[in-house]
C-alpha cells in the first residue's frame, strides 16, 4: 500500500490526520511529520525518512500544507531521488486527505493517486452566499519587466532596480517569505544572493520551484547582484533580497548597493554560534558583519513575519561577548 506523508508547520498534520482516519477509519503506511517553532528544516527532514523507513512500500506520497514552506523544501528535496515512483501534493485539506485514504484501495501508485485528488482538493474549498465563488481564471503576473532581452545601456523604467525587502534567513525561501512577505512588499523578483547557492544546482531548482505564483525567482552570486543593482535595464524590477547569512549582504552593500535597512529573519544555530533569540544566532564573524553595516547607515528590523512587532537587533548582540 502506498505510503502517505502528512507535513505541516505546526500540529496541523496530527489534527488533519485524526480527523481523516474518523471519517474513513485507522491507516496503514500514514505518519504525520510536524515542524514545530524550536525546530528547523534538518528536524522536519529526519521524521520524514524516519517515517518513509517504516513504511512498507517504495511508493511514497507526501501531502504538505504549503508550497513553498520548509515542510515542502524538505520533502522536495527527498523527491529529487525518487521521481519516477514518489510525488508531492501541496495544499493539503480534508476532502484531498479522505481522497488519498479511500483511493489507495484501487491505486498502488503514489503518482496515480496524486492526480486523482487534486480536484477533490479544489472542489473541497467552497463559500455561502454561492455568489463569492470565484469564477476559475489563470494566475497572472502583474510585473512590467521586458520580456526580452535589451541591449547593454537601455534604461528602462526608472533605470535603478527597486529593493523592496532585502532579508537575512538561512531557509532562504521558504513559507514565510513565499506568502506573508512577499504579499506585503509585493515584489517582482525574489532574488536569493548567495556563491554557495549559486553553485548548488539542486538548491537552486529548489528555490525556483518554490517561488509563489506570479513572481519570479532567482539564484545569483553576490558580484552578479552588485552588476544588476548598476544595470539600468531593471528600472521595473521590484525585488526581495534573501541572503543566507550577514556577511553576503555586507558584501552586496560594499560593492555600493544602495540597502538602508535590512530584515533579520532567521539565523540557524550551529557549533560556535551564540543564540540571541529563538530563531537568531550568531558568531564573531555575524557580529562584525552587522557592526560594518551599521557603519554604512543601515538600520536593521528583526522580524520573523510582517505582523510582528519590530525589534532592534543591537540589545541582543549585547548577550554575546563581541559586542561591548
Amino acid at each position: 500500500m502506498v505510503g502517505i506523508i502528512l507535513a505541516s508547520h505546526g500540529e496541523f498534520a496530527e489534527g488533519i490526520l485524526q480527523s481523516g482516519q474518523m471519517i474513513v477509519g485507522e491507516q496503514e503506511n500514514v505518519k504525520a511529520v510536524t515542524l514545530m517553532p524550536s525546530e528547523g528544516p534538518d528536524d522536519i527532514r529526519r521524521k520524514m525518512e524516519e517515517a518513509i523507513a517504516s513504511f512498507d512500500s517504495d511508493e511514497v506520497l507526501f501531502l504538505v500544507d504549503l508550497w513553498g514552506g520548509t515542510p515542502f523544501n524538505q520533502a522536495n528535496t527527498l523527491f529529487e531521488d525518487h521521481k519516477d515512483k514518489w510525488a508531492i501534493v501541496a495544499g493539503l485539506n480534508l476532502g484531498m486527505l479522505i481522497e488519498a485514504f479511500t483511493g489507495r484501495f484501487g491505486m498502488d501508485k503514489a503518482q496515480d493517486i496524486a492526480k486523482a485528488i487534486i480536484e477533490p482538493g479544489k472542489d473541497s474549498v467552497k463559500v455561502r452566499p454561492e455568489s463569492l465563488q470565484p469564477a476559475e481564471a489563470a494566475v497572472e503576473t502583474k510585473s512590467e519587466e521586458p520580456n526580452q532581452p535589451l541591449p547593454e545601456g537601455t534604461v528602462v523604467g526608472t533605470g535603478k532596480i527597486d529593493i523592496r525587502l532585502a532579508r537575512i534567513d538561512s531557509r532562504l525561501l521558504h513559507g514565510q517569505v513565499a506568502t506573508a512577505w512577499s504579499k506585503d512588499v509585493q515584489p517582482t523578483r525574489i532574488i536569493v544572493v548567495s556563491d554557495d547557492v549559486a553553485q548548488d544546482d539542486l538548491r537552486k531548482s529548489l528555490i525556483t520551484q518554490a517561488s509563489p505564483p506570479g513572481i519570479k525567482a532567482n539564484v545569483v552570486p553576490v558580484d552578479k547582484m552588485i552588476e544588476v543593482a548598476k544595470d539600468p535595464r531593471f528600472g521595473k524590477t521590484s525585488a526581495l533580497l534573501l541572503f543566507e547569512n550577514p556577511q553576503d549582504a555586507l558584501r552586496v552593500i560594499e560593492g555600493g548597493v544602495e540597502i538602508e535597512e535590512v530584515n533579520v529573519g532567521s539565523m540557524a544555530h550551529s557549533e560556535g554560534k551564540v543564540m540571541i533569540n529563538n530563531v537568531l544566532s550568531v558568531d564573531e564573524k555575524d557580529v562584525e558583519s552587522f557592526k560594518k553595516m551599521k557603519d554604512h547607515g543601515v538600520t536593521f528590523d528583526v522580524r520573523k513575519v510582517p505582523s510582528d512587532q519590530s525589534k532592534d537587533i543591537w540589545p541582543m548582540l549585547k548577550k554575546t561577548k563581541y559586542v561591548d
